[in-house]
C-alpha cells in the first residue's frame, strides 16, 4: 500500500476484521497499548477494553514464538487488531511475526531509507517483495478462507510501521518517508530521548527533542504517511490525538503497577 490515499483501500476496507487499517483509512486515530506479559487470557482481557489494537511487544516483553501465535489469535478473535513489535528488522523475525496473521508489524530502530526498504521487501510477497508463502494460520486472523486468499490481499492489508528513535532516523526521516510500502512512522520517545538528550524520559520541554518530533510529523504528513507515538496515560493520549494517527497508550505492566500502587496507598492510609 503506497499511501493512505490509494484506491487500493476499496479492496481492504470491506474486511471488517482489519480494524487497524480501516480506522487509519477513515482518517481516525487508532488507540492501542503495549503488551509485555504473555498469555491468551491476558490478551483477551486487554483486547476487550475498547482498544483498536494491541501491540504484542516481542522486543522488550516475555512472549515466546508460541505465545505470539496464541496472543494474535486471541486479540483478533476479540475483533481488535493484533500488532507485533519484533525485536529487530531481520528476515526470521519479520517472517515469523507475519505468519501469525498479525494485522501489522512495528519494527524498531530504523535509521535509514535502506533499512526501511529492506523491511518492506521482507514483509511483502512477490513481486513487491521476497516474503515466502506457507503459513496456514495468517488467513484465519484476517477472516479469510484460504492461505491463497491471504496471499492475494496481504500486500495491501498488512500495515508496516517503522520506529524512529535515533538521531540518524530523525535526520533521514524525509528519505524514510519516501519509501513505498512504509505505511506509518512511529516515534519511540524514550529511546529518542536517550539518543538526543542522554536521559529518559524527556521532560517535553527540551527544544532539540520537540524539534525532532515536529520534524518527523511534518515529514510524515508531507509524504502521505501515517505517524504514531507512545503516550503515558489517557490525558497524554487525548492530547496526542490532535497530531498523531496512532497513539499507543501505556503498557500492561505499567498500568497494573500504577493501579495497585494507587489503591495500596489508599488502603494503607
Amino acid at each position: 500500500m503506497p499511501n493512505f490515499t490509494s484506491t487500493m483501500s476499496q479492496n481492504v476496507t470491506q474486511n471488517p476484521k482489519l480494524r487497524l487499517l480501516n480506522t487509519l483509512m477513515r482518517g481516525q486515530t487508532v488507540i492501542a497499548t503495549f503488551m509485555l506479559l504473555k498469555g491468551v487470557r491476558a490478551a483477551q482481557v486487554i483486547a476487550r477494553t475498547g482498544l483498536d489494537a494491541v501491540v504484542v511487544d516481542c522486543e522488550h516483553g516475555n512472549a515466546s514464538d508460541s505465545d505470539m501465535h496464541d496472543m494474535v489469535a486471541a486479540i483478533s478473535g476479540s475483533d481488535v487488531s493484533p500488532v507485533i513489535r519484533i525485536p529487530e528488522p531481520s528476515t526470521a523475525y519479520i517472517k515469523r511475526a507475519l505468519d501469525t496473521g498479525t494485522h501489522g508489524i512495528l519494527v524498531p530502530m530504523i535509521s535509514t531509507a535502506a533499512e526501511a526498504r529492506s523491511v518492506v521487501s521482507l514483509a511483502k510477497f512477490p513481486p513487491a517483495g521476497v516474503r515466502g508463502q506457507g503459513s496456514p494460520f495468517a488467513c484465519l486472523e484476517h477472516g479469510l478462507t484460504t492461505p491463497s486468499d491471504y496471499v492475494n490481499k496481504a500486500n495491501e492489508s498488512v500495515v508496516i510501521m517503522v520506529q524512529i528513535e535515533t538521531a540518524a532516523g530523525v535526520n533521514n526521516i524525509d528519505e524514510i518517508c519516501q519509501v513505498d510500502g512504509v505505511d506509518l512512522v512511529f516515534i519511540g520517545p524514550n529511546d529518542l530521548a536517550l539518543a538526543l538528550l542522554g536521559y529518559t524520559p524527556a521532560k517535553y520541554t527540551e527544544p532539540v527533542f520537540l524539534d525532532a518530533i515536529d520534524k518527523v510529523v511534518a515529514s510524515a504528513k508531507k509524504h502521505c504517511k501515517k505517524v504514531g507515538i507512545l503516550a503515558v496515560d489517557g490525558d497524554a493520549a487525548k492530547k496526542a490525538k490532535e497530531r498523531f494517527d496512532l497513539v499507543v497508550m501505556s503498557a500492561d505492566i505499567r498500568s497494573l503497577q500504577a493501579w495497585y500502587r494507587a489503591e495500596l496507598e489508599v488502603a494503607r492510609s
